[in-house]
This record gives structure tokens, sequence and C-alpha cells, in this order.
């Protein structure tokens, strides 16, 4: 059956669309493809390459059809000539185009004169049955082609498509399997055999495991998967969308995200996270649940905003990308805008998952004056962001941090882009207990052998942060004089801290007051009772 893209791929040749530009890193794939739909439509189909020239590729072995034709303008003359019906694929036709003459191989002139070609093919195409395929990784063409140009986004396999990579490594593994049956000595039992029939529901998981992957690469850690596991095991699957992370220039892929129970305080929007945490499965759909969109966490600094957005990808299971704002900015004309829409476009092919913008005001910054610094590069990143956000349908959940929200354009708090604005404040007195707590237990003492009441009065207007920091000053002191820590340390290493809130007394007092008409209480109220120790009884 054919997929909506082979469909659309098959309405543009039958009405004549001269150029079609088909962006997509898999050759085979796409030549795969193109092969059906000409078979249907009855025309030829024939590639060009530098290296090869043109060579027919619907026949059962690809035959050269004129090997000298290496330089685009000989092979174009070929097209322009020939009366057969045909679909003609040029691979990297972008590399000759580059009027600059940047490469040395093509001078500038002769690409003015390639551009002119393909400018004088379009009508001879359109009242031929030909049809001219522009096949390429990257989307890059002269501005002269653009009215003439049409781009077919092939870059990711559809569903389909990843499903019958999926059947080719299970039969290959079948064949494996049963060629070698023979030879394998009795007695190595069952254990060892690759698990190669699989029932609808893991075949599924599988599948939609792999989005984001292009077919090479699905088939590749399928068949690393049955290597590794004997059998498909989504964690090996999930853990190569590594790889695209770390390809990217922009989005970062964070492994080591924290668990809830050492976020301390933020009572109120643990629930609200908790509720949602299984929002993105299929049987939320069904009861009529949307996919949750995202958070944006105001608070003072050293609040805990970072720690909770690692926290979140832990608690929902789901990949934690960090998107660094400051690497999407470049010196190339166009290219920031081009990083921006290949972060979210990649973020989306990897979804379910957890998109993290840090400290979000830095990132936004020179929005105002945009237009005379940088001819407005960042106002149209950050328009494509915003567009991005409000119309996105992937499973994408966006949780962007601020300190300084006079530095955040408006049009970005609005309903819509996020569904909700949290505001994370100083923790209170049961609170700084908690976090106490936590990070004692987790540098392997015992809540219960401090003051923990004590200690938390005397650290009124401390972040969580800052409480850290104090513990871990009190053990310096405690590991240099050869003891145990005790709560003299703490208390001596509190006096000794000038917490934030009273060096930067006056933004956070404003900061603090903004929040309390514009935003959610992350934390619950003072005095209410929040059941912290139950999570530290068996220690960190």
């Amino acid at each position: 059956m054919a997929t909506d893209r082979e469909l659309e791929l098959e309405v543009l040749i039958r009405a004549k669309y001269p150029l079609l530009y088909l962006l997509s890193w898999e050759e085979r794939r796409v030549e795969a493809l193109l092969r059906r739909v000409a078979a249907r439509r009855k025309k030829r189909l024939f590639s060009w390459t530098v290296t090869e020239g043109l060579v027919a590729i619907d026949t059962v072995r690809p035959t050269p059809v004129d090997p000298s034709a290496t330089m685009p303008l000989k092979a174009l003359e070929y097209v322009a000539q020939s009366r057969d019906p045909a679909v003609f694929c040029f691979k990297d036709l972008h590399l000759f185009m580059q009027v600059d003459g940047s490469s040395p191989q093509v001078p500038g002139m002769d690409a003015i004169i390639l551009i002119r070609k393909l400018r004088d093919m379009v009508e001879l195409l359109k009242q031929s049955q030909k049809t001219l395929c522009l096949l390429s990784p990257v989307l890059r063409f002269p501005v002269e082609l653009e009215k003439d140009i049409t781009v077919l986004d092939c870059s990711v396999p559809t569903h389909e498509e990843l499903a019958e990579a999926l059947d080719r490594v299970l039969r290959s593994a079948r064949h494996m399997q049963s060629s070698g049956r023979e030879e394998r000595k009795s007695g190595a039992g069952r254990g060892h055999r690759v698990q190669t029939e699989l029932d609808e529901a893991t075949r599924e998981r599988a599948i939609k495991a792999a989005a984001g992957l292009t077919a090479s690469e699905a088939e590749n850690v399928f068949a690393k998967s049955l290597v590794m596991k004997r059998r498909l095991d989504l964690d090996v699957i999930i853990a190569e969308k590594k790889q695209l992370i770390r390809k990217s220039r922009v989005l970062e892929y964070h492994d080591a995200v924290e668990d809830m129970a050492y976020v301390g305080g933020m009572a109120a929007l643990k629930s609200w996270l908790r509720k949602r945490s299984l929002a993105f499965s299929e049987r939320a759909r069904r009861f009529g649940l949307p996919e949750p969109r995202g958070l944006l966490l105001l608070g003072v600094q050293g609040g805990g905003k970072s720690l909770l957005a690692k926290s979140v990808a832990s608690l929902w299971k789901l990949p934690l990308l960090r998107l660094d704002m400051g690497k999407v900015f470049s010196e190339m004309v166009g290219a920031s805008e081009h990083n921006i829409r290949a972060a979210l476009r990649l973020a989306e092919s990897v979804s379910p998952c957890v998109l993290w913008l840090d400290e979000l005001e830095k990132g936004m910054s020179g929005l105002g004056s945009s237009n005379r610094s940088d001819a407005g590069t960042a106002a149209r990143v950050f328009g494509s962001f915003l567009v991005w956000m409000q119309e996105k349908t992937a499973p994408v959940f966006v949780i962007a941090t601020s300190n300084d929200i006079s530095s955040l354009p408006p049009e970005l708090l609005r309903k819509g882009r996020f569904d909700e604005i949290f505001f994370i404040d100083l923790p209170d007195l049961q609170e700084r207990q908690e976090i106490l707590a936590i990070h004692l237990a987790r540098r392997h003492r015992d809540p219960a052998r401090f003051d923990l009441f004590s200690l938390a009065q005397e650290m009124e207007g401390f972040s969580g942060a800052e409480i850290e920091q104090a513990i871990i000053s009190a053990l310096y002191d405690a590991f240099e004089a050869d003891r145990e820590l005790t709560d003299q340390d703490l208390h001596r290493n509190i006096g000794q801290t000038v917490p934030l809130s009273k060096t930067m007394h006056e933004p956070i007092s404003a900061l603090r007051n903004w929040a309390r008409t514009h935003a959610r209480l992350a934390s619950v109220d003072e005095g209410a009772t929040v059941p912290w120790m139950a999570s530290l009884e068996h220690g960190p």
C-alpha cells in the first residue's frame, strides 16, 4: 500500500511539476520510492551523479546510459533531448550552484550557466512527460529557482517505511538462524536463539521507539538489539537516539537526570506534574486529554528550577534535551534561523521528550534592539520559536526557566505558549528542613542526627543552592579536622553565608511581589504538612 508521501510524489509528477527537490540523507530509500512511482506511471527512471554520470536504475541491475556525462550541463542536455517519459534523479546538484565560486571545482560563471540552464528547462519539462528531481541531504538552492522548485521533505521515514526496515532485519535474522541451525552444536540451548517472532504490541512499540531515525539507522539499531539482547529491546533503540542529539550543534542530550525524591519543597508543582505523568499515553488520548505543552518556571537564582527540569524527565521516563540558545546564533547569514528550525525539528523527531531551555531571558536578550544590532536575526529566531510552540503537534514538553521576568517579552507569557507559569519562591521553614535532610542524606549522613528545625530557622532567606553550599562548606571543615560533621559546623557556616536575598534584596522582592499576582506558586502554604521524611527512610 502506497504511503501518503509516495502518493504526494505521484500527484506532483502527474501534475507535471518540473523541478522537485527531495530532501533526504537516504538515497536508497528515496530511489525505491521513485522506482515504485515511476513503475506505476510507466516511466523510465534515471540517476545522475558526478562520479558515474547517467545511469538507468529502473532495471534489475543499474545500467550506464552516458558515463561521460559527469558534468551537470552535459547531463541536463541529455534530459532535454530525451523523448522517453521519465524521471531523472540528480544527486547533490546543489554543490554546483554556488554562484560565489566558493567551490574550487565550480567557478562562479559555471554555476550561473547551470542555474540559467535549469530555468530554461522549466517550460520544456512542463510540456513533456519528464520530471527532474534534485536529491540532497541539505536544502540549498539559489533564489532564482525558488518559484520553480517544489520541496518534498523525505528526511524522516514514515511509520510504514520503519515497519519495512524492521521486517528486513527480522527476515535476515530468521535466515541466518535457519542456515546456522545445522551447524550449531547439540546442547546449545534455546536461550541462545534470537526472538524474531513479535506480537503486534511489541512490534508497534519498537517502530514507535525508532521514530526520528533514518531507515538505515533504524535497521542498524534493530540488528544491534538482536545481537546484544537476542530480542528487540526498547532501551537499546531509544539509546540510539542519543547519537542524533550528539551530532547536533544546538541540542544536548542529558543522561544524568535527577530523581524527583531529591527535589525539596515545591509540593504544588510536584502534584501538577504527577497528574500529568501518564498524559503521553494512548489511554490519555482516548480519554480526550491533550498532551502537556510545557511549563515556564520563574524564581530566584538557586531555587531549584534547573534541578526540577531534570527531574521531570526522570519522573515521566522521557529523554531530556537541552536547547542551548547561545549555540543557535551563527555569524553566517540565515544560519541562526536554520539552526533553530533544525533543532526543533530534531526534538520533534525524537519525541516524546522533554525540551529544556535554561535561563531563557539570556537567550532572548537583545530582542528590543534586534533590528538595529543584528539585522533582526534574534527577532526572527524568537518568532520561529514562538510559532513552533503555538502550532507544534509532536509530544515535546518544553520546560523554560528564568530568573528575570522583566527581560521576557510579553508574547511569551500569554496563555497557549505554556500550560502553566509557576513561581519557585525561597523555601519556607518546612521546606528548608526538607532540603537540609535531602542534602545530608545524599552525603551519607543520617538527617535524624541533626537539629534540622534549629538549622532551618537560622537559614531564613536561603535558597536551595545556598543550603547545599553551607552543608558542603561544613563538610570541608569536618574533613580537615578529621572528625564527623556536627551541628556546630553547620551553624558556623550558615552564619558566614550572606544569602542572595539580602545582597539583591530589591530585585528579588520585586520579583516575588510580581509573582504573587501573575504566576502560580510552586510551594504549599506556610505550615502545611509535607511528608518529606518518608522518601528518605531507605537512604539516598
